[in-house]
């Protein structure tokens, strides 16, 4: 499948690849050397790959080129939902996926559980091939029953970080093919979507009269559909009630104190206060520590958007109500949705793609669309 050549004291490997002839220089002057580099090279032929590993990266520091890119091109919080699932991938392997948290970091340094998946092994990054991913995903969803959403998400991450590695900084993998990219995706379940009913949303805020500041909050989810964050980075500059109607909330990029922040789909975009929601936010009674936020924790600092969901779940439980941040923010979509109102702008109130919101909302139309087949 392939000779030995010499030029000077050099050995060459020659071989063709569809009729073309390819000469790859095996940097030696040993002929036991030579044939020892000549028989890896056919079986890398063999296995369908078209040279030997040009390039041969320790894991750590591939890992560790990656996350120092994303750092600079993402949010903190961003990086930090991506650490997540290199860690799982690649265990504590370098400082940039060691748990800061001492406590944490200890608990996972346990004896590994029956339902533990081990992390991806290699000797080099570019010998990570898609027999391994497939196999290491393949085994978290066995042993930890992923969901197939979160599986797919692995396969993002790491198709990610291989596309940047082989792009961007000078990795050459087998065959100049990304593994991950051939790891075949899991077929996700058609989304459930949970939201209330124009009854039960008075009943929601109701509950949460002697929480007012929870009230408020939570009646901009329902009536206006913003994210967790987007509601926990308002300012008093982005409402604006002296805007057309009844006032406009300003959803957009900021830097405060040094840190910057912008929307998940890094779009700006403006809703709509409705009739219902301004009478909400006229009951609101602000705090008089707050700062510049429009909603500020009792010390006036920032709501981190997982302290805030404990204590709307918290709040909830004490009137037997289930209900999360993320079915208020359906709560907006779905209702617009069986108003009949279109995706575009659905989509567009909210900060999604249409198609987004056609797999989350389309099912709705229909009831609104009853009159519109008679012709």
């Amino acid at each position: 499948m392939a000779s030995l050549k010499k030029r000077g004291k050099v050995y060459y490997a020659q071989y063709y690849i569809g009729g073309k002839q390819k000469r790859v220089n095996l940097g030696t002057e040993s002929l036991q050397v030579a044939k020892e580099k000549i028989r890896q090279l056919e079986s890398s032929l063999y296995r369908g790959d078209a040279v030997p590993l040009p390039t041969k990266t320790p894991i750590a520091k591939a890992v560790t080129d990656y996350v120092e890119y994303m750092r600079c091109h993402k949010t903190a919080r961003s990086v930090e939902r991506d650490l997540y699932y290199l860690r799982e991938a690649f265990g504590q392997i370098c400082p940039v996926l060691q748990i800061k948290n001492r406590k944490i970091s200890e608990k996972g340094k346990r004896t590994p559980t029956r339902n533990s998946t081990p992390p991806i092994e290699a000797n080099c990054f570019e010998q990570i091939t898609t027999a391994d991913i497939s196999s290491f995903i393949a085994s978290k969803v066995r042993k930890q029953a992923l969901a197939p959403k979160t599986a797919n998400r692995y396969r993002e991450i790491l198709t990610r970080l291989f596309n940047w590695s082989m792009t961007q900084n000078g990795i050459k993998v087998a065959g100049d093919i990304n593994p991950a990219s051939k790891v075949e995706r899991y077929r996700e379940k058609a989304p459930q979507i949970s939201f209330l009913t124009l009854e039960q949303i008075p009943q929601q805020l109701d509950a949460l009269t002697p929480y007012p500041d929870l009230q408020a909050m939570v009646a901009v989810y329902i009536y206006a559909g913003l994210r967790r964050e987007e509601l926990c980075w308002l300012q008093l500059a982005d409402v604006d009630f002296s805007a057309g109607g009844n006032g406009m909330i300003r959803v957009r990029a900021k830097t405060v104190q040094g840190e910057m922040w912008e929307p998940k789909t890094k779009v700006n975009r403006v809703v709509p206060i409705s009739s219902k929601l301004r009478e909400q936010l006229e009951h609101y009674t602000q705090p008089q520590v707050k700062g510049d936020w429009f909603f500020a924790t009792p010390l006036g600092k920032r709501w981190d958007p997982d302290n805030l969901s404990r204590y709307i779940r918290k709040a909830n439980e004490e009137v037997r109500l289930q209900w999360g941040c993320l079915d208020y923010r359906h709560t907006f979509g779905s209702q617009l949705a069986m108003k009949g109102e279109s995706l575009y702008k659905i989509s567009t109130l909210m900060g999604n793609s249409p198609e987004i919101c056609r797999r989350h909302y389309a099912a709705l139309i229909p009831e609104a669309m009853l009159s519109t087949v008679e012709f």
